[in-house]
């Protein structure tokens, strides 16, 4: 319906009512009376849905940020309360393998290395030697002060790879020629750099083996006879220093592996004075 221009709107719709001038429907006969029915509530579900737990989120990518133990001078190792031989192969232990050009000391550190229990690394000084390329001062050509000063510098560098490999539960077994004649070149710079519960053991076969060993060597590594049996000579003074002396003169890797652990149980149970 269209009202005139400025006539007043029709009043709003009330509840109950038609629009103004509307009469309510008559009830239809025979139409009962009172209130409609009211339907039944709808049932319930028998069980309420519970949504699955959220997924836990990925871990973050950690890589770059494991926390390492700083290095620190190791201990001595402490012996079993029980009196039980101690086991070396279950010990995370410091050790230094010392003996003459052929003695076998690498071959032995790697071995012993590769077959213990418990995480352990093989750190070999001639190899940290040879990190340096250009300027590569040889001791072979003759010890003076640049030699000198790799060699402190290749050891000090192993000293603090085998105090963070420690510190952080990993074995380390370390070799070089030690003299004991030479306190430059000696045991002192090691306790200094790895700690006093190093365990030195001297790896001394017999001059033939020594010799035969060398002869199988290559490149900078193969000395001539002379300096091996010199070496060799010098490598005497270990008798009566009281450190462990292993002559494997007889022995294959392995067995001289096995009589290494033996040798490093004494020593757990009674370290070495040196």
């Amino acid at each position: 319906m269209q009202h005139a221009v400025g006539s007043p709107l029709p009043p709003p719709h009330q509840p109950g009512q038609g629009p103004t001038g509307w009469q309510p429907a008559a009830q239809h006969p025979g139409a009962p009376q009172g209130s409609a029915p009211v339907p039944p509530p709808p049932a319930a579900p028998p069980h309420p849905t519970v949504p699955p737990p959220p997924s836990a989120p990925p871990p973050p990518d950690t890589t770059g940020h494991v926390p390492l133990p700083p290095g620190a001078p190791v201990g001595m190792p402490s012996a079993p309360a029980a009196a039980t031989v101690p086991d070396p192969t279950t010990t995370t232990l410091a050790v230094l393998l010392i003996g003459p050009a052929g003695a076998g000391k690498t071959s032995v550190a790697k071995y012993w290395a590769d077959h213990r229990r418990v995480p352990t690394a093989h750190i070999s000084l001639d190899d940290v030697r040879e990190w340096v390329r250009s300027g590569f001062a040889d001791p072979q050509s003759g010890w003076n002060d640049h030699s000198e000063a790799q060699y402190r510098l290749a050891r000090r560098t192993c000293g603090f790879a085998a105090r963070n490999f420690l510190a952080n539960g990993i074995s380390c077994i370390l070799d070089d020629a030690v003299f004991p004649d030479r306190p430059v070149v000696g045991l002192g710079g090691w306790k200094r750099h790895v700690g006093p519960g190093l365990l030195p053991v001297v790896l001394l076969p017999g001059l033939d083996i020594v010799l035969e060993r060398n002869a199988e060597r290559r490149g900078n590594r193969r000395l001539t006879d002379e300096e091996v049996a010199r070496i060799h000579g010098r490598m005497a003074g270990w008798y009566g220093s009281g450190l462990p002396i292993i002559d494997n003169s007889q022995l294959d890797v392995p067995a001289t592996a096995r009589v290494l652990d033996e040798v490093l149980s004494r020593s757990i149970a009674s370290p070495p004075t040196w």
